[in-house]
């Protein structure tokens, strides 16, 4: 008799969590047959059978076990049972008979054994995931479903994808909307044995359109002017909206056609007359629960540990807005007719820090162990809000990037996040983050450092304030930026360094387009 050990599995991991026995106590095993899945604080695991023979587990489904303790054991002196055949069919007296077996055709075989159903699982989506939240099914349960329909929405701690059918049949969902399931759990069976009807199929390629009865062409009319309402708000007021879970339709809109402003939704918050969270009276004592869900508890864990774990400090300083402003007003309809997109703030803040984190690589680098990690290029991550949480998607290579290449890429991933359509790939290696509270209306803020990197930038809002100019009091559109950084990597001479060459590089625009000495660069061009 052999045993079957929990193998090592990371240098840093002690335990592992035993999720289920793929093969029962006192089965017969094949050798390198699975008979257990395993699962440590990054992944999820299988373990094969060493020997083939009999199965005799030692532990069972949800125990926590240490790496080398004995799982099972099998025992290899067993002999292989025979395995029945099927009944000879009637001779009629004849020898060729009694050598020919009853041949059963697969899907045949399937059904006699009652297999036309198969499990819908949670695939593997990270090294380090090991469970995801079911957000919503999109077919419901007795649906038929199409091989590849998409059936349903997860979220992993990173962000939301879909799952699709394997095959197609009748759907029955095991789990619900908004439960934690971890990977490798069975959400799900379809029947293949049930045939989804050629009607439904071609309908997947092209829905049909029913006409509206003239009773109920009011009724659609009604609910396309609320949809439209509901859209027709500034960014501030649409973030108010959906941080507060107000109505929309309990809103006064008054700015121009029909917009909600920012003004509207603070005085509908305080009217307490109206129903405005979910339905509840504003000013009551009501509490409510509501379970966190798998992004939510990530930014939970991450913002603490990022806390616990950096010297972090925070430096600050203030930016002209001027001349960026006048660029803007200037050439922002010609910058759209040639590239198609706005020219926002975003990429002449990235453009800046681009720079500047080639001439004080500290910023751009971060602890790996006892090592120093530095990164010739500038891969910068994105703060975006979204209904969900904060994600923090990446634009590549924004050193080579052109402003309207930059511009282009916020415009996609900003609405990827809001779609909740970003990949892994997206979402992972950014060596600089910039956030911006300003778009929420924040004067000033210390924001927190994005994990394993070193400083963050924070932009605020464009305040207009009286400066002193040459001796003279002037009116400019002021913002307040701040970098907090990890101070074991950066020093302050270099956190202030960087911050006052991002300034002058915005205060001076043409420095984005044309390096250090815009002069030299256009006599030589």
């Amino acid at each position: 008799m052999i045993d079957i050990k929990v193998p090592v599995v990371g240098e840093s991991i002690s335990e592992v969590t035993l999720l289920k026995w793929v093969k029962p106590d006192g089965a017969y095993v094949e050798r390198d047959e699975v008979i257990a899945e395993l699962e440590s604080e990054k992944a999820t695991f299988e373990v094969n059978a060493e020997k083939a023979g009999v199965l005799k587990t030692q532990v069972n489904e949800g125990d926590t076990i240490a790496i080398g303790s004995v799982l099972a054991k099998i025992d290899e002196t067993v002999a292989k049972p025979a395995v029945a055949e099927a009944p000879a069919p009637a001779t009629n007296g004849k020898a060729e008979d009694k050598a020919a077996p009853a041949v059963i055709k697969p899907a045949e075989e399937a059904k006699a054994a009652g297999k036309g159903k198969i499990q819908v699982k949670v695939p593997v989506v990270g090294e380090s995931i090991s469970e995801v939240t079911l957000l919503k099914w999109a077919k419901k349960d007795g649906d038929l479903v199409r091989r590849d329909e998409v059936i349903a929405e997860l979220e992993s701690e990173k962000a939301t994808f879909e799952l699709n059918a394997e095959e197609a049949g009748k759907l029955s969902a095991s789990a619900k909307e908004g439960d934690t399931v971890k990977i490798g759990d069975v959400i799900a069976t379809i029947d293949t044995d049930i045939a989804v009807p050629a009607e439904q199929k071609a309908a997947a390629h092209q829905p049909a359109v029913a006409e509206p009865k003239p009773a109920a062409q009011a009724a659609v009319s009604a609910r396309a002017a609320t949809h439209s309402a509901d859209v027709k708000a500034t960014p501030v007021a649409a973030a108010i909206i959906a941080d507060k879970k107000i109505d929309p339709k309990s809103i006064t809109a008054s700015g121009t056609a029909g917009r909600i402003v920012k003004g509207d939704v603070l005085a509908a918050l305080a009217n307490p007359g109206k129903k405005a969270f979910d339905g509840q009276e504003l000013f009551t004592r009501n509490v409510r629960n509501q379970k966190m869900t798998s992004l939510r508890k990530t930014i939970s864990r991450r913002l603490v540990e990022s806390k616990n774990t950096t010297a972090m400090l925070t430096t600050f300083n203030e930016v002209d807005m001027t001349r960026i402003m006048e660029i803007r007003k200037a050439f922002k309809d010609k910058f759209k007719e040639i590239h198609g997109v706005g020219l926002g703030f975003m990429s002449f803040f990235a453009k800046a820090c681009a720079i500047a984190l080639s001439e004080w690589p500290a910023v751009n680098a971060n602890i790996d162990g006892e090592e120093l990690v530095y990164h010739d290029y500038a891969d910068i991550s994105i703060a975006v809000s979204t209904p969900r949480g904060l994600t923090v998607p990446v634009i590549r290579n924004v050193e080579s990037l052109g402003m309207a290449d930059i511009e282009k890429k916020v415009i996609e991933l900003a609405n990827k996040a809001r779609d909740n359509k970003l990949s892994m790939d997206e979402l992972q290696g950014g060596t600089f983050t910039i956030t911006n509270g300003g778009v929420f209306g924040s004067l000033m803020s210390t924001p927190i450092i994005n994990l394993p990197q070193a400083a963050i930038l924070g932009m605020h809002k464009i305040q207009e304030r009286p400066m002193a100019i040459n001796g003279q009091v002037v009116i400019k559109p002021m913002m307040y930026v701040a970098l907090s950084y990890d101070h074991r990597i950066i020093d302050g001479r270099e956190s202030v360094s960087f911050l006052v060459r991002v300034k002058e590089l915005l205060e001076n625009p043409e420095l984005l387009l044309f390096g250090k000495d815009p002069v030299k660069t256009l006599l030589e061009l």
